[in-house]
């Protein structure tokens, strides 16, 4: 790995953002708060615009070679970048992202970049039939994307949790000598620690969709490339936060039967937010359970598959009952109800 590379992508990354913030206003990319904000005050956005082109700069400067052999994949990267961008810039639908997504996920399958096995279990592989391919590998990138998306919460947040998944596949990479797994690790980990001087509580600008967006999309596509060399089921620990949010915020919502995809402030940041009130004790505690689960993933034993399945499957429902808002109201009902009766007496 050219170290000068990553040096360079780190000072540009520094440098756009700081411009980026700067003239944000005449840009007209800035968040402002509404009743699902957890900020109060008119923030810059759209840092990722500045992050991820750094990526694209240095790398089609310094390293040329290396952006033609993966040509396919800097471009399924820009065209989600693209959508998230526009939105930044115009607020576009989620139906034109989703667009843009399976266009992403269709170049990547044209060029054999797909799931074809959800790993081995009880002795027999799960492979999945020439016609499911596609539309699985679209559902596995869509949902991871937007699953990170909705992980972008609070400063710092997304982007460390990117970090520590990053920095996992940057040592499977290393261990397997992989140079798309140490590549883009390593290039996105240099970017997002230039971001995070900006982005960390309290944060002086917002990665916006253009970043978590393309975050998302990357995550997604190291993950299918790391199959090569772990089992599905690792790789579920190893990106396991995200996705954990999102079946437990999308459980919740069916329970209560609403719409799956209806926003709402039941998120797991949320949750620890309203008990400590505090950001930085959110970030830090959800940070450390991504690095638990990232290092269980790196060490879990690929002949275990099924086992590391139901564990993930048993640290769903456990996750799903301890991040539960309406504990909260349930204690406090309990609490009226318990004052009503000692009043009666």
């Amino acid at each position: 790995m050219n170290s000068l590379l990553l040096i360079g992508i780190f000072i540009i990354s520094l440098v756009s953002i700081f411009l980026l913030i700067h003239y944000s206003k005449k840009l007209e990319l800035v968040d402002i708060p509404n009743e699902r904000s957890m900020h109060k005050k008119v923030t810059p956005r759209g840092a990722g615009i500045a992050f991820v082109l750094s990526i694209f700069i240095a790398v089609l400067l310094f390293d040329f070679e290396h952006f033609k052999t993966y040509y396919y994949i800097y471009l399924a990267i820009a065209i989600v970048f693209i959508s998230g961008a526009w939105d930044d810039l115009k607020n576009i639908s989620p139906r034109i992202k989703f667009l843009f997504i399976f266009l992403s996920s269709l170049l990547l399958y044209v060029n054999d970049f797909a799931i074809y096995s959800l790993g081995t279990y009880l002795g027999f592989e799960a492979v999945l039939p020439v016609w499911l391919v596609f539309p699985f590998t679209f559902f596995a990138i869509a949902g991871y994307t937007n699953a990170l998306n909705l992980m972008d919460g609070l400063d710092g947040l997304a982007a460390s949790i990117a970090i520590i998944i990053f920095v996992t596949f940057l040592a499977i990479g290393i261990e397997y000598g992989d140079e798309l797994l140490i590549s883009l690790s390593s290039f996105f980990t240099v970017t997002l620690l230039a971001f995070l001087l900006f982005n960390w509580n309290p944060a002086k600008i917002f990665m916006g969709d253009s970043g978590s967006l393309s975050l998302g999309m990357v995550i997604a596509i190291l993950s299918i490339h790391a199959i090569e060399y772990i089992p599905p089921a690792s790789v579920l620990f190893v990106i396991a936060m995200p996705i954990l949010d999102t079946f437990i915020v999308m459980t919740r919502r069916i329970q209560r039967h609403i719409s799956p995809f209806k926003a709402d402030k039941n998120h797991m940041h949320h949750f620890l937010f309203n008990v400590k009130g505090d950001v930085r004790y959110t970030v830090i505690i959800l940070v450390f359970m991504q690095m638990v689960f990232s290092i269980i993933g790196y060490q879990l034993d690929p002949s275990n598959e099924f086992l590391s399945l139901i564990l993930f499957m048993i640290l769903f429902y456990l996750y799903l009952n301890l991040f539960d808002q309406r504990l909260k109201r349930r204690k406090s009902y309990d609490k009226n109800e318990t004052h009503t009766i000692e009043d009666s007496k």
